[in-house]
């Protein structure tokens, strides 16, 4: 049973974070591991409801409930094997996820709500302490072999799921090391690379193998692939970027922000003796108010910019879920902080670029901006400059962190027969099967760029289907929410 008072003996308490100065100085996580005493009493904030909304919340079907309370009660075995039950990598998705959970928790409703997110990663962060996360290698091998191509959560979700049930596993990954996004794309400072290695190994200690530096497509044809293995799932993500037509974006100095960002996280992991694109005195432009541009924003910091303002196209969203437009269990838009916001920079919300402009050498120097209104009701989005609000800033460094406009056209699909959707992503059918037989896809792949919860939910799922494909007799499990059917364009 769990605690029926425990939201009224204790308020909502989220782990502390390291001080601005000091982490600053290096590119360590930003917050610090929670005491279990404070665990156990925001486990007892979770009610047991007769209807835990965090499930419908949650694209992984977490068994929230039951692990809160087996955390509330120091049963921390118990707990890891409900929290392993339905996701492979917690230790992920308790860093990185935004916790819809926790939007959809019905103690939220007049309350604040339970810190699910928190105590998954102190869950997760106890098992590997106490050596409770083992390799589980299949007892019997089926004798079929699986190409995982990308090794990003989608794809070594469905990797970990597939050689647990017996079949041959190798993981195909372009970068140097494997974990896909996770690897270069996400700045240590939220999560530590040493969560990714010791996945990894003991995925390989479960038979997985993992071949890195190699672009599917060029150093390895389709055909050749399809040859060596069975079954073939895509996982290649959605890294193409979304680009802007304001005139002098072809000014040097501008950037993606996922170019700034890799190059940033080599150094840190010691695979480059420098930054292709720093920060380090320069007066940097963040175009986009999501993750991407926090990211852009605490690396920034971290390399010494002169000064950083970012642009958020949309107004500045309330502090608390507005009831008439996103009542609960809805995700709700409101103001988020990421901890980079504490770290200094100015922060501008329904404004846009107009201009880029440049010095005689083609540097980008300066930026024109102005207020906007967004308008939506023709169906589409008209951005209107606001008049008399225009204004002209130093910016040495332009990062464009407006988001991904879906899976990059590689050699691959087209060696496969495989189209890209109108969206630029992967379609397939509600087995997971692209067009080409045989072929799965699963991930931001097949979503566009999505949260990692269901980048893993989309693993799972794809990876029960090619099992079914390749005779398994026993069933994989599958996340319930995770359909094969796109978003909405």
């Amino acid at each position: 049973m769990p605690n029926p008072s425990g939201f009224l003996e204790h308020g909502r308490e989220v782990p502390k974070k390291r001080p601005v100065p000091v982490r600053l100085l290096d590119n360590r996580e930003v917050y610090t591991r929670t005491t279990k005493d404070v665990v156990t009493a925001q486990a007892a904030r979770c009610m047991d409801c007769g209807i835990p909304f965090c499930h419908n919340g949650c694209p992984l079907g977490n068994r929230i409930p039951e692990w809160n309370d087996l955390a509330r009660t120091g049963r921390w075995g118990a707990a890891i094997e409900q929290l392993h039950a339905t996701n492979n990598f917690p230790e992920f998705t308790g860093r990185l996820c935004p916790a819809p959970c926790e939007a959809a928790c019905v103690l939220g409703i007049g309350d604040d709500p339970v810190t699910i997110k928190n105590i998954e990663v102190e869950i997760i962060d106890r098992a590997f302490d106490d050596d409770l996360v083992e390799p589980r290698p299949a007892e019997d091998a089926s004798g079929k072999s699986v190409a995982v191509v990308g090794s990003g959560p989608a794809g070594l979700a469905a990797a970990q799921q597939l050689a647990r049930a017996g079949h041959a596993v190798t993981v195909y990954e372009r970068d140097d090391a494997p974990g896909g996004l996770l690897r270069y794309g996400i700045p240590d400072f939220k999560l530590e690379k040493h969560q990714i290695d010791r996945r990894v190994e003991q995925m390989r200690a479960e038979g997985v193998e993992f071949e890195c530096d190699v672009n599917v497509g060029v150093d390895i044809t389709a055909e050749d692939l399809r040859a060596r293995h069975d079954a073939v799932i895509l996982a290649v993500g959605a890294l193409e970027g979304r680009e802007t037509g304001q005139p002098g974006r072809e000014l040097a100095g501008i950037h993606q922000a996922m170019e700034h960002l890799v190059g940033a996280n080599q150094v840190v992991a010691g695979k480059a003796p420098f930054a292709p694109i720093d920060a380090k005195g320069k007066h940097v432009v963040i175009i986009g108010g999501g993750d991407t541009g926090a990211d852009c924003l605490g690396v920034a910091h971290r390399q010494g910019a002169a000064s950083v303002r970012q642009l958020d196209l949309y107004p500045t969203p309330p502090e608390a879920r507005d009831d008439g437009r996103d009542p609960w269990p809805t995700w709700p838009v409101i103001v988020r902080n990421y901890p980079a916001h504490e770290e200094g920079g100015e922060r501008d919300y329904a404004s846009a670029a107009a201009e880029f402009i440049g010095d005689e050498h083609g540097h980008v120097r300066q930026m024109r901006f102005s207020e906007v209104t967004v308008d939506k009701s023709q169906g589409r989005r008209d951005i209107v400059p606001v008049p008399g609000t225009e204004r002209v800033v130093p910016a040495d460094l332009v990062l464009l962190a407006i988001g991904f406009a879906g899976t990059e056209d590689q050699p691959l699909l087209r060696q496969l027969g495989i189209e890209r959707t109108r969206r630029s992503v992967i379609d397939c059918g509600e087995d997971w099967q692209t067009d080409a037989p045989g072929v799965f896809v699963a991930g931001d792949a097949h979503r566009g760029a999505s949260l990692i919860v269901w980048a893993i939910a989309e693993g799972r799922a794809a990876a029960a289907a090619a099992h079914r494909y390749l005779g398994g007799q026993t069933a994989l499990p599958a996340p319930v929410g995770a359909g094969a059917q796109p978003l909405a364009a």
